[in-house]
């Protein structure tokens, strides 16, 4: 065998470790809408206002906090989705979706 041949392994084994570790230690590729110690919530009066507060502070004036059992936790999941289509007044009630863009705005 040439020293060619005796690589070749080598890079399909680094990334089968890679897989089975990442599978193991339970890994996911999904980015989290907030790090540790915080929570995400929500800007009054528009559908793209998110921000993060440190666990155990209340939203600062113009955000609200997300009804409980409806808080994204990870960048695109169902709740991320929704929230990014509703406005919600200063009580954190739904008021409704944005009229639509026209091309250009």
């Amino acid at each position: 065998m040439t020293t060619q041949q005796n690589r070749r392994p080598l890079p399909v084994l680094v990334v089968a470790g890679l897989t089975a570790a990442l599978l193991l230690t339970g890994c996911t590729s999904q980015e989290r809408v907030c790090g540790s110690g915080r929570y995400p919530v929500k800007a009054v009066g528009n559908t793209d206002g998110q921000d993060c507060v440190a666990d155990g502070q209340e939203p600062p004036e113009g955000w609200v906090r997300y009804p409980e059992g409806q808080v994204p936790e990870y960048v695109g999941d169902p709740w991320d989705r929704h929230w990014s289509t509703v406005i919600v007044d200063a009580e954190g009630r739904t008021t409704g979706a944005p009229a639509p863009r026209r091309p250009g705005e």
